[in-house]
């Protein structure tokens, strides 16, 4: 028997994804037309023998989480359970803390799995790779492969090329290292809690040699990367499978539109009936674009590629959508222009008016490269990619807005670019 573990962070966490992440948790954040960690849970359930989905975070429980988990329990006829942390525990920490319900069943393996990446998921594969290389209680982690300079910014794998053992690993390293990457993706045993509750013991002991402080939880913050992974490397106990299919991070809202033109371009093998098609009095359809039933779109307008149009949405007459993500309840009046961005919730666009970012895309030259995830602000001035507008913002007709975030305003009658607008 099998379970998976979906760590989901929580609320102080995900700056880079704000404004959105003001209006409903990350991980519920649509991408591609399904909320992001629906994606995770699609490829668990094909699974053989997966039983339980458990998510772990520190988000309190809202009206939007329940009603996701309830709905995922319905669609996918499975345990899928929410476990609150009672503080930012880490990666480590989340999971050792509730290990008592992740080995309730007595599973023989676990995946774990963090909620911002976007990937093809290869799980049985990873079984597979398992089963056929090191001991029987041996553990991997999924690998691929980046560009020297991008390798830098995440955990790096030396590996032995013939086994495939990790030799050595680094999070985040000052000098290149190798340019094998974590994906953030990983198969355990539960032989994993001893190595993770030998950590606990020492930090529990390093506290009792420190100054009491207010951190009273400290021993229990464990990190799976710096302070496992880098003390199993070399002892035959780790193995990396490196994986050949589409992965990146979502840290920031212009690599959502990123994920969701990855996993739009995957619904033509996992769910074609997705895909919008041409189709006669329909609107004309460029490359993938998600629509959902619910949404009122004119014939004359023209969507695609990599756009997603959510629940209730309304688009006039005349309007052209390319690489962007139009939220619920939108309204895209006649003759507008969205590209490169994100239309939050109940937004309105008016008549004429342009919305347009800069996307953030990985390098096409650079088979290796991945997408940089700036943060919103740099030396003190914001550096957006995409344009964000946020929930319930009006757009005025005939205004243009290039590489901005636009939060509710009364007054928007001009032309903003490389701007935060309250």
């Amino acid at each position: 028997m099998l379970k998976a573990v979906i760590l989901i962070g929580g609320p102080q966490k995900g700056t880079r994804f704000r404004p959105l992440s003001f209006e409903v948790p990350k991980p519920l954040f649509p991408v591609a037309g399904v909320p992001m960690l629906q994606q995770h849970i699609e490829a668990c359930v094909k699974v053989p023998n997966l039983k339980e989905i458990l998510l772990i975070g520190f988000y309190q429980p809202n009206e939007e989480l329940n009603r996701f988990l309830f709905n995922a329990q319905q669609e996918f006829k499975m345990s899928i359970r929410y476990l609150q942390e009672y503080a930012a525990l880490s990666t480590g920490g989340g999971i050792y803390h509730f290990r008592d319900q992740i080995l309730s069943g007595s599973p023989e393996a676990f995946f774990v799995m963090n909620a911002d990446v976007c990937s093809a998921f290869p799980l049985t594969e990873m079984l597979s790779f398992q089963k056929e290389h090191g001991e029987p209680n041996s553990f991997v982690i999924l690998g691929t492969t980046a560009n020297r300079t991008q390798s830098l910014n995440y955990g790096c794998i030396v590996e032995n090329e013939n086994t495939n053992e990790v030799l050595h690993y680094v999070e985040k390293p000052s000098t290149f290292v190798s340019d094998i990457i974590n994906c953030g993706i990983y198969l355990f045993n539960p032989e994993i809690f001893q190595h993770i509750g030998a950590v606990f013991q020492k930090n529990q002991q390093d506290m009792l040699l420190e100054e009491p402080t207010n951190g009273w939880h400290r021993a229990e913050v464990i990190r799976l990367e710096q302070d496992i992974f880098t003390a199993l490397a070399g002892q035959g106990k780790l193995y990396v499978y490196k994986t050949l299919g589409f992965w990146s991070q979502i840290k920031s809202a212009g690599s959502a539109i990123y994920a969701s033109r990855l996993y739009l371009n995957q619904y033509h093998t996992s769910h074609p009936e997705r895909l919008a098609s041409n189709k006669e009095g329909g609107p004309k359809i460029s490359g993938n674009v998600y629509i959902h039933p619910t949404a009122n779109i004119d014939p004359t307008s023209m969507l695609g590629p990599n756009v997603s149009i959510g629940t209730g949405v309304t688009i006039g007459a005349g309007v052209r959508v390319r690489e962007s993500i139009i939220l619920h309840g939108a309204n895209l009046q006649d003759h507008c222009c969205v590209l490169n961005s994100i239309v939050g919730w109940e937004s309105t666009i008016g008549k004429w008016a342009r919305v347009e970012g800069t996307p953030s895309d990985p390098n096409p030259n650079d088979p290796f490269a991945k997408i940089d995830s700036e943060t919103l602000f740099r030396d003190g001035k914001l550096t957006p990619s995409i344009t964000i507008l946020g929930c319930n913002v009006t757009i005025p007709s005939e205004v243009i807005i290039l590489n901005s975030i636009v939060l509710p305003h009364k007054d928007l009658n001009r032309g903003f670019k490389n701007q935060i607008i309250l």
